[in-house]
């Protein structure tokens, strides 16, 4: 109970940026000392920060374009990374994000496969590869992202057969996992990831210690984390107790 009103508050406040203590303990039919506590857990993530008399709203999407250019050399080296681990015959779901976009890039074009995807740059990229069986999901095309989110029933994904899931992420942390703040891409998100034979994270080195909104997966549940580089030994420690492949270049 306590942990949804927590994720209702934290959703409510990103929603409006800007909210006053009076207007949560109102809205949530809490008192101030409830709502100080609560804003004192989700303090913690990062996501939020207390100003004078309430709370603003911390996330803030940048647009696709610009994060495209940022650490682009290290994204490249992940995407590279990433498409040595598919095989002949392999059915992928390569997510929407910067660093996902530019696997099919680095793929070997004589490789039979199908690529389940969301992302509109991923289409575009393997829509011409004769080998490659290109499945697309998601209903309404979201520009900021280039990708496509929203389902009528997420549970349809569930009959996709999916050998490895390549995913992204806004934050990857040991407390909350992988997060991200879309609540349109959640669904595809934690679907994918629950029935993927192996869940495979992609994030460069300024996604550690970081996390949003939601979280789709825990971070246990990762097979094979690849970065831009060594984590620190925080994670490496975590990762080695849990049976996590660490690769970066």
């Amino acid at each position: 109970m306590k942990a949804r009103r927590l994720q209702d508050i934290e959703a409510y406040i990103h929603a409006r940026k800007n909210v006053t203590l009076d207007e949560l303990c109102d809205y949530f039919d809490v008192s101030k000392n409830t709502i100080r506590r609560d804003i004192n857990q989700i303090v913690g993530k990062g996501s939020i920060e207390k100003v004078y008399g309430g709370v603003t709203s911390t996330n803030e999407l940048v647009p696709f374009e610009n994060r495209t250019t940022r650490n682009q050399t290290k994204k490249n080296d992940i995407a590279r990374l990433a498409a040595a681990c598919i095989e002949e015959d392999d059915l992928v779901y390569i997510d929407s994000g910067t660093t996902t976009r530019t696997i099919a890039e680095h793929l070997n074009p004589e490789l039979r496969l199908t690529i389940l995807t969301n992302s509109l740059d991923v289409i575009n990229s393997v829509a011409d590869m004769p080998h490659v069986s290109l499945l697309v999901i998601g209903n309404t095309y979201k520009a900021n992202t280039r990708s496509f989110v929203g389902m009528d029933n997420p549970l349809s994904l569930q009959k996709y057969n999916v050998t490895k899931a390549f995913m992204a992420a806004t934050g990857v942390s040991i407390s909350h996992g992988l997060t991200n703040s879309d609540l349109l891409e959640y669904e595809i998100k934690k679907s994918i990831a629950s029935k993927a034979q192996k869940l495979i994270a992609l994030a460069d080195s300024s996604k550690f210690g970081k996390s949003t909104l939601l979280t789709y997966a825990p971070l246990e549940d990762v097979d094979i984390l690849i970065s831009s580089e060594s984590p620190d030994e925080q994670y490496a420690e975590f990762c080695s107790r849990h049976g996590i492949e660490l690769r970066y270049p």
